[in-house]
């Protein structure tokens, strides 16, 4: 659970069980219209029943005691029209009031278990992010001469920890980036991605070149999926992963791509440049050769920017069922520091879904940025500032 739906979920409880506000004049309006109205009619039009609304509206924006109470006042006014009436004793009256009464102690009751499944949820909500946070370790904002920022935004899917992960280490004259998603969620999922960050942040230092590097944590995978995978799922775990290395002395990214999503190259001038990967198989099904997947390069100069997803990103969903155009609309955020570019696609991303994600999404961005020595990496043009303050400011 990310940091905006846990504020959103906060303010909708505390709104239901706090001060009822404006909004409790609307039941007793409709006691008051309906009473007045049932009162006044000839005696074969009966409205009594139509007050059992008001604590049903009550129930929607208020708590249990609030609705308790607008239903006790719908009884009471329903006795009241009774009694003006002159047949309060009669059996047609007692049955409307019991029914009343009835109808206004179950919706409390619903409310009552409303409010507690919300409680429960939000626990084990923070519960999930607090596993999560210690899983995914924060991404250090500077990484010899690149400058990083990552997001997690987790789906609807109540407390189902999703497999969504990234890492980063500085080797000798490169840094290193991963990214990668678990297929499935819950208690599988992390400890598939928690072994394959540790196997990461060992082997990264440890193998002069990607692809030996994703054949080692093949290896580490195809070790844990032996001892731990259910009969009942063989061969129907894996994970998907994206290697990166960036050297400090070179104006490149190489890459290589374990079934994962493709990077997005921003240039500073707003092209956004999608690479060709060549196909490779996820990690945990063994078909990856004795060579290991093949790697790209890229040319990646100064404030060039490297946005990097899961495939929670790409496939997330409006309400005609469009997929978010991740692409298109990083253009116009050209020239944003890692931070910035990440709040205006967070907050993009879910104005496209309407708040509501169906997977996880993991992203990292990554910004070429003169190193603390100086070096130019040979190119010969000034950085881009970092452009801070353009567009809306981020939810977070």
């Amino acid at each position: 659970m990310n940091s905006w739906q846990a504020r959103f979920l906060v303010r909708a409880q505390s709104g239901r069980s706090g001060q009822p506000g404006p909004l409790l004049l609307i039941p007793v309006m409709l006691i008051v219209l309906i009473t007045v109205s049932n009162i006044v009619a000839p005696a074969d039009i009966v409205l009594g029943p139509l007050l059992v609304i008001a604590p049903a509206i009550t129930a929607w924006f208020s708590g249990p005691w609030t609705t308790g109470t607008i239903g006790a006042v719908s009884v009471a006014a329903q006795a009241f029209a009774g009694w003006r009436q002159g047949d309060l004793s009669s059996r047609n009256m007692i049955v409307q009031l019991v029914a009343l009464a009835l109808l206004s102690l179950l919706i409390v009751a619903l409310c009552v278990v409303r409010d507690h499944r919300a409680r429960e949820l939000a626990q084990v909500r923070s519960v999930a992010e607090a596993a999560q946070r210690v899983l995914l370790w924060p991404l250090p904002s500077r990484l010899g001469g690149l400058r990083l920022a990552s997001l997690y935004l987790a789906s609807e899917d109540e407390a189902s920890i999703g497999g969504d992960l990234y890492a980063a280490a500085r080797t000798d004259g490169a840094a290193r980036v991963m990214i990668g998603d678990v297929r499935g969620k819950g208690l599988p999922a992390i400890g598939e991605a928690a072994l394959l960050l540790g196997a990461f942040r060992e082997a990264a230092h440890h193998h002069a070149a990607l692809p030996e590097l994703a054949a080692s944590l093949e290896r580490s995978m195809a070790r844990y999926l032996a001892d731990f995978e259910p009969e009942e799922e063989a061969g129907e775990r894996f994970v998907t992963v994206l290697l990166l290395e960036i050297p400090d002395d070179e104006p490149v990214v190489r890459m290589t791509s374990c079934g994962h999503v493709a990077p997005l190259l921003l240039g500073p001038d707003g092209r956004v440049t999608v690479p060709d990967l060549a196909p490779a198989p996820p990690l945990g099904i063994g078909l990856t050769g004795p060579d290991g997947p093949a790697v790209e390069v890229l040319p990646f100069g100064l404030d060039d920017t490297l946005l990097l997803c899961t495939d929670g990103a790409v496939e997330a969903r409006d309400r005609t069922g469009a997929f978010y155009p991740l692409a298109e609309r990083i253009a116009r955020w050209a020239g944003s520091c890692p931070e910035t570019l990440l709040h205006h696609v967070q907050r993009d991303l879910l104005a496209h879904t309407g708040g509501r994600l169906d997977d996880d999404i993991a992203l990292v961005a990554i910004r070429r940025v003169p190193a603390p020595s100086g070096r130019r990496l040979g190119l010969g043009h000034r950085p881009v500032p970092c452009a801070e303050g353009t567009g809306p400011s981020g939810p977070r």
